[in-house]
Order: structure tokens, then sequence, then C-alpha cells
């Protein structure tokens, strides 16, 4: 399995955790601490961002008649979403036991953080959070996919059009059926690497 798509998986790897250190930087430049999984700004940097947001009666003025129209399309997306959530989790606190294989920590996917940021107003923090759960919701049914599909099918795509996933590195190259049958039990049980 070591071979150049491999090795680009890996350099993917190691990118996003430099973007990951970057983004650690950014809590120095931009005076902010997390504790315990809340957004604590220094007071001054509160007062600042609270300058630049913008009065809940100008934002709502200001929007574009069609943003609101399709307002509530977007909001009842909840109901699905709040659904597949449950059944995702419900799918793996039942399986993933019988397998070996670990659970996905929902809250390293599904983070909301937004609400802290003092410039957004209620509106805006509450669209941002709205985005957040369904952007993390993707990431952690992804994921759980991802331990899924390695344990049932670690085989490559054919085509190369499917996204890599964080589990994907893992999986034989497609058509290698010896390697398939040779490493599909040991790929079942590979989830050192795994958060």
């Amino acid at each position: 399995m070591n071979n150049r798509l491999n090795e680009i998986l890996e350099e993917i790897r190691v990118l996003e955790k430099t973007v990951q250190e970057e983004i650690r930087r950014k809590e120095e430049e931009f005076q902010y601490k997390i504790r315990k999984r809340k957004v604590i700004f220094e007071k001054d940097v509160l007062r600042i961002q609270r300058t630049f947001s913008r009065g809940l009666v100008k934002y709502i003025l200001g929007a574009k008649p069609l943003n609101v129209l399709s307002a509530p399309v977007i909001y009842l997306m909840i109901i699905p979403a709040f659904l597949m959530d449950g059944c995702m989790t419900l799918y793996q606190f039942l399986c993933f036991p019988l397998y070996g294989i670990p659970r996905v920590k929902r809250r390293e996917h599904i983070v909301l953080d937004r609400h802290y940021l003092k410039y957004l107003n209620v509106i805006e923090r509450f669209n941002c959070d709205y985005c957040s759960y369904f952007n993390g919701l993707a990431s952690y049914i992804s994921e759980i996919g991802a331990r899924t599909e390695q344990y049932w099918c670690p085989v490559k795509h054919a085509s190369g059009k499917a996204r890599p996933h964080s589990r994907y590195h893992h999986f034989v190259d497609y058509g290698d059926a010896e390697a398939y049958r040779k490493k599909l039990a040991e790929l079942r049980k590979m989830f050192e690497d795994a958060d």
C-alpha cells in the first residue's frame, strides 16, 4: 500500500495539521482562549468587536427579499438533520462495539462557537451556528461512514473522483485482489490512529 497516492494523502494530513497550528496562532493574534470548549475573549477585544456589530433592524432591512423568502426552507432542514444525527449516533453506539471500531466523537465534529463573536448580531450568530451544525454533522457522518467503509470494504475507487476521507489512505488499491484478501482482517482492526 506504499504508493504515490498514499504519499499524497499523507502530505494532505500533514497540511491539515499545519492548518490547525495556524488556527492556534490566531488565538494569540485575536486574543482569545478556549477553556472547556468555551471561547473567552479579552474585554478590550469584545469592546472593539461590538463596534463592528450591525444592528438588527439595519440587518433585516438590508436583507435581500429572496434570502428572507428562502429562510423557512433552510430552517426546516433542521428536522431531517436532527433525525440523521440521531440515527447515525445510534448506529455507531450499537454497531461499532460489535466490530471493534472506535466511536466517533461527535463534539470533535460539531463545533458551535460562533455565537461568542460580538461583531455578529443575534440573527448572524444563529445562522453561523446553524451552518456550523450542518457542516459539523456532515463531517461527523463522513467519519462514521469512513470507519464503516474501512471495516466492510476498504478498497479505493477506480475513477479517483471520490473525495478521500480520513480512513482512505488505509484502503487497498482498486483491482488489487491479492492485497484485499491478505489485508482485510488487518484493516478491520487498524483504528489505532482514529481519534
